[in-house]
């Protein structure tokens, strides 16, 4: 089994999230007590979201870059960046690191492309719904993604860093992102992607009309399926 090196704590939350898909894919795979080799570098929030806040992405970056660098010295044989919006930083972060980045939105793309949809809603913050660097992924291969609307992405970003990065959940909250996605489905989204590793705190197949594909799942079975490759 390879080494999979998770860069975290972008937010905590969403890192827990990972470390336990991960382990619970791992034993429903191979069974018995196996769980994923793993290492796993979670960084201070608080310092990468003040960078994001100022607009200080260089810095951030160099961050990135330094801890992804540690993670190959360490002995992953690949990087999982478990966030979606500090994947704006993907291409900094990985100069002159030896080891591949799974990309999250590439792994989502893909699992998009095979069901044969085409017009993801995209729920995320509002670095990831309104800069290129993401949805231009999706629309190389092949996507067409719908975002909300300016009220609806200011409150799922505020809900998102406010509560959801803080392991908060409400039933407030809840009903808003339900309302948000339904505005995409009546836009003609044919599916909803869960664009931030912390949305599926919120909306899950349960309570979205259309296909859900939550992009922290999809990263982390991407992330088992290359690390079991021989």
């Amino acid at each position: 089994m390879k080494t999979i090196g998770i860069l975290g704590g972008m937010s905590a939350a969403s890192t827990q999230t990972y470390y336990r898909q991960l382990c619970e894919l791992t034993r429903q795979r191979l069974g018995g007590l196996h769980s994923p080799e793993l290492l796993i570098r979670s960084l201070d929030f608080a310092r990468i979201e003040q960078l994001q806040v100022s607009g200080q992405w260089a810095a951030a970056g160099e961050i990135l870059n330094r801890e992804a660098h540690a993670l190959a010295r360490g002995g992953a044989d690949f990087i999982v960046l478990a966030t979606n919006t500090m994947h704006k930083l993907a291409e900094t972060m990985m100069k002159d690191v030896a080891v591949p980045l799974l990309h999250i939105a590439d792994a989502t793309a893909e699992r998009i492309v095979a069901s044969g949809l085409r017009a993801p809603g995209l729920i995320a913050t509002a670095f990831t719904m309104e800069q290129q660097f993401y949805r231009q992924r999706l629309e190389t291969a092949g996507l067409q993604p719908l975002i909300p609307a300016n009220d609806d992405r200011a409150r799922v970003h505020q809900i998102i860093y406010d509560e959801l990065c803080k392991d908060i959940t409400t039933t407030a909250s809840r009903e808003a992102f339900v309302q948000v996605a339904e505005r995409l489905v009546a836009q003609g989204a044919d599916c909803m992607i869960l664009g931030c590793t912390e949305v599926g705190m919120l909306l899950n197949q349960g309570n979205v009309s259309v296909p859900v594909f939550d992009t922290t799942l999809i990263h982390c079975e991407a992330a088992l399926a290359l690390a079991l490759t021989p």
